[in-house]
């Protein structure tokens, strides 16, 4: 049987393990994964029902879904230098028994507060965790065939598994409580952690890796101010002095924290990471899709069942082309793509894809119908976030050092997380502005009228990352998974 040892003397070291076996660890991450990609989503579906259980206004019912959001993104940095330094295997087990924990405290919640401080605790477990798991598959997954493979069937968990927590969590919500949408990670996990110990190598921390402390409070502040500032903007408008505050406090804030990783002598983040085109570009084009897929769940969600009257579970249907596509073209088509041509093509494809379906869904009206409209619209969606997470994820992650493998996962996941969570407050302020302006046309049609400006500004930031992507990703194929950063660019066989 053959067997496979990855090992730097930097870096993090993975024993040997039976090369048959890998596929299992790729079972294990992927749950992994899902795990943390569900509780983006799955909570939405329940928020109607939690809103109406615990009390609390419509107004405060988007912290239910930040809280998690900006604790994640804004620690992944940290979290993926946590795994560098204590070894991914040990990382994953800590944050899924961390993670489990804090959803069955969500779940018990008897108020807002309580809700809140256990969604932002599951952002923090999910932040050690998820750079863990796909470090661990880019330490694994290391012969370019079997990694294009491995991160087709990652991107399409990642990619999906956003939209499969909106129908798990209608099927959750209508016939059980809107608690078990946050009881169910229990199970999953305690699944995963037995898998962990069992199937997943260990690997053993860099004694090299410093914690980057000053850099990661710069970082979460600057996400956090920048929240609040898009937050401020749409109860005082954006040119209140207070959101005029919030949002140079948070300018300033990542300022310091870009100034801190050049200067640092153990930066955070190192600029290697993402100076890269090819990673940089990629990283760029699967965080601004973050902000179209986050659209699609809030608005569309709300959209279904307080438009169209649609109930939880079949809100979740509704959504099943979309994750149909996505799975299809990460698995299928995207791999393929990203050998032949690298990630330019797939990427930025992709990018203009999501740009469409936006542009689709922004025509949407109170009499618009689900099969003529909406049905289109995700389908054309899913087949261009399927292509950007095919080949985002693997690209995002290629040529890096074993000692920066953590830090680079966290962030393919940090900028979903972060851009996704500015995305949702800044676009749930223009979609109450223009609800408010059309406020003539009766309250359904206006409401629509909001969500149609928020899909219409997402479909612009898709058509940006189209161009951006294209420009910024070289032609040529991209650098060698299995070389280091500091290595000269060759030519890879994805």
């Amino acid at each position: 049987m053959n067997t496979a040892k990855l090992e730097s003397g930097r870096g993090s070291q993975i024993r040997e393990r039976p090369h048959s076996s890998k596929w299992w660890v790729l079972a294990v991450l992927s749950l992994a994964q899902l795990i943390v990609v569900l509780d983006s989503t799955i909570v939405n579906i329940a928020l109607p029902r939690a809103q109406e259980a615990l009390g609390f206004s419509s107004a405060d019912r988007q912290w239910v879904v930040s809280a998690y959001a900006l604790s994640f993104g804004g620690l992944l940095l940290l979290g993926g230098r946590i795994s560098d330094r204590w070894g991914q295997k040990r990382t994953l087990v800590i944050g899924l028994i961390g993670f489990a924990s804090a959803s069955f405290v969500g779940g018990a919640a008897s108020s807002l507060a309580m809700l809140v401080a256990a969604r932002a605790a599951q952002g923090v477990f999910g932040a050690v965790l998820a750079p863990a798991a796909l470090s661990l598959l880019t330490i694994v997954f290391r012969e370019p065939a079997d990694r294009t493979r491995a991160f087709g069937v990652f991107g399409s968990v990642s990619g999906a598994g956003a939209a499969v927590g909106l129908l798990l969590g209608g099927a959750l919500t209508e016939y059980w409580s809107w608690a078990w949408c946050l009881w169910v990670n229990v199970p999953l996990a305690a699944i995963a952690v037995v898998g962990a110990v069992i199937l997943v190598p260990k690997t053993t921390g860099s004694s090299h890796v410093v914690l980057d402390i000053p850099g990661a409070v710069a970082v979460v502040a600057g996400t956090v101010l920048l929240v609040l500032g898009f937050t401020q903007a749409e109860t005082s408008g954006w040119a209140a002095g207070s959101t005029i505050a919030l949002l140079a406090s948070g300018i300033v804030s990542l300022g310091v924290f870009i100034l801190i990783q050049r200067r640092g002598t153990h930066p955070l983040l190192p600029l290697r990471v993402v100076m890269n085109r090819y990673r940089g570009g990629s990283l760029l084009g699967v965080s601004l899709s973050a902000i179209g897929m986050f659209s699609v769940f809030l608005f569309l969600t709300f959209y279904l069942q307080d438009t169209k009257g649609f109930t939880p579970l079949v809100t979740g249907l509704a959504f099943l082309p979309m994750i149909l596509g996505i799975t299809v073209m990460s698995i299928a088509v995207a791999p393929p793509l990203l050998r032949r041509f690298g990630p330019r093509v797939p990427i930025a494809a992709g990018s203009l894809l999501g740009g469409a379906g936006l542009l689709w869904l922004s025509s949407l009206s109170p009499e618009s119908s689900y099969a003529t409209t909406v049905l289109p619209a995700l389908v054309v969606l899913g087949i261009g976030m399927g292509l950007i997470f095919g080949a985002g994820f693997n690209s995002a992650t290629a040529g890096v050092h074993l000692e920066d493998a953590g830090v680079a996962s966290a962030l393919a996941n940090a900028g979903q997380q972060i851009f996704g969570a500015l995305g949702a407050a800044s676009l749930s302020t223009i979609a109450l502005q223009a609800s408010t302006s059309a406020g003539n046309l009766g309250r359904a049609a206006a409401a629509v009228a909001g969500y149609d400006r928020a899909f219409l500004v997402a479909a612009m930031v898709f058509f940006v990352a189209t161009i951006a992507t294209a420009v910024l990703i070289p032609k040529n194929a991209p650098v060698d998974p299995n070389a280091t950063s500091d290595s000269p660019a060759v030519p890879v066989h994805f």
